[in-house]
């Protein structure tokens, strides 16, 4: 009986014959008593009755082969197959290459077949419509709505639940500290009486129609939080890290706007972000292909292993502007120099040597930035800071960031507040102080 052989058109994709130990081709024969792993043998020795453990010749059989036509006449199992890998490895429109490939099929033919079968077949198509719309069902158009339970969580105050959920009581449904917590303050000495005036009643009255607008704006914030799927903040942030680092930042600066549209709108926004981001980089790969004259990806795959090693060996490569920089004092060139040494021998460089000043103080090299991440992002007055304060430019544009939302927010800042905003090096933070003072990115409280 014929059956469609489970490997691919390569010989050496197949297990070797029981009997001879040569390599399969079809047809062969498999036996459908023995099992579970396939008992495969040739046509010569199917012919001499070989036998083998429990293996017997009078066993049930099956003819492995893939010749004979699926799709249409004239084109056997094999050469469907085929056709489709030679479409993969050459690429979709380059026909002479695949011809080539198959070897049994001209260009016209192979155009003319696959354009039939695979693309114009309303057969597929219909059924790849179906399996859209199946995927699609499993993602609902709305929000998963929150839903009352007999017995919520009570996480105890400050514990590790209740920090989880920013102070969050699923029982009353409120927070520890609301939004605007104290407005209720405003009501709290007001007393309607008979005798008050009509200007007395009427500013009451606005008093009462003020607070309860400070609390459809709390209802309002609230239901963003729910809505959004902002009470657990920990989980929040783990679904954002899932992102590429370009869509978090574009994540971040849109998150504001979130308030505007459901969350749905939004999640569906941030999902076509990102998609687009892995179409453009998609997009940049293959131009990069064609640019080395790349045709197929076989090709490509060797292109981006030989790119690999040659990046590899780049950075391992000596720098001529580390070497400036420490050309005019011998002690640090020799310093270098042994360091550079021992990253070729594969080894961990020793820790630099501190130096002596003419003041008798011991002062550090400046540190190298040479491949630090960050490094891009800065002037050159700013590296000049991170070599003297030895500071990696990671760091010092997470501090810099913070004085600046902490200075935006109060209207100025203190060397005390930035000592207590960044815990680092007293002498360090007064440097950087200083630095973005004098820079005109901060300005003194």
């Amino acid at each position: 009986m014929d059956r469609l052989g489970p490997f691919g058109n390569d010989p050496f994709d197949k297990p070797p014959c029981k009997g001879c130990s040569s390599y399969l081709t079809e047809p062969y024969i498999k036996c459908a008593e023995c099992g579970p792993s396939p008992f495969l043998i040739c046509l010569q020795c199917f012919t001499r009755g070989f036998e083998y453990k429990k293996h017997q010749s009078d066993h049930k059989y099956e003819i492995m082969t893939s010749d004979f036509p699926v799709l249409e006449p004239g084109w056997t199992a094999q050469e469907e197959m085929a056709l489709l890998e030679a479409v993969m490895d050459c690429g979709f429109g380059n026909w002479q290459d695949v011809a080539y490939q198959m070897r049994t099929k001209t260009k016209e033919e192979c155009e003319s077949h696959y354009m039939k079968n695979f693309i114009n077949n309303p057969l597929f198509s219909s059924t790849l419509l179906s399996m859209q719309k199946t995927k699609d069902s499993h993602f609902a158009d709305t929000a998963i709505p929150f839903k009352p339970t007999d017995d919520p969580p009570r996480p105890t105050f400050d514990s590790v639940l209740s920090r989880d959920m920013a102070g969050y009581m699923p029982a009353r449904a409120d927070f520890m500290e609301e939004f605007d917590n104290y407005a209720e303050w405003d009501l709290k000495d007001i007393d309607f009486v008979d005798d008050d005036s009509d200007v007395l009643r009427a500013l009451k009255l606005a008093v009462v129609d003020i607070y309860h607008s400070r609390l459809r704006e709390r209802q309002r914030r609230k239901k963003i939080i729910r809505d959004h799927g902002l009470i657990n903040l920990r989980k929040f942030q783990l679904l954002e890290r899932c992102y590429p680092k370009e869509v978090q930042e574009m994540y971040d600066v849109m998150r504001r706007f979130a308030r505007v549209v459901g969350p749905t709108e939004h999640d569906k926004f941030i999902e076509s972000n990102a998609l687009e981001f892995e179409l453009r980089k998609e997009i940049h790969r293959l131009q990069e292909y064609r640019k080395a004259g790349i045709k197929s990806f076989c090709s490509a795959k060797v292109y981006d292993r030989v790119k690999r090693v040659r990046e590899d060996e780049r950075r391992k490569r000596t720098v001529l502007s580390d070497v400036l920089q420490y050309i005019q004092d011998s002690r640090a060139c020799q310093q270098w120099l042994s360091k550079q040494a021992a990253i070729d021998a594969g080894i961990t460089p020793p820790v630099p040597m501190l130096t002596v000043s003419a003041s008798g103080r011991r002062s550090a090299p400046p540190l190298n930035l040479t491949g630090l991440p960050g490094t891009e992002k800065l002037n050159e007055r700013e590296k000049e800071l991170c070599q003297v304060v030895r500071l990696v430019p990671g760091a010092y544009l997470e501090y810099k960031q913070a004085l600046l939302n902490e200075c935006r927010r109060q209207g100025g800042l203190r060397l005390a507040q930035a000592r207590a905003l960044i815990k680092i090096d007293v002498n360090k933070t007064r440097k950087i102080y200083d630095f973005l003072i004098k820079e005109g990115y901060i300005t003194k409280a």
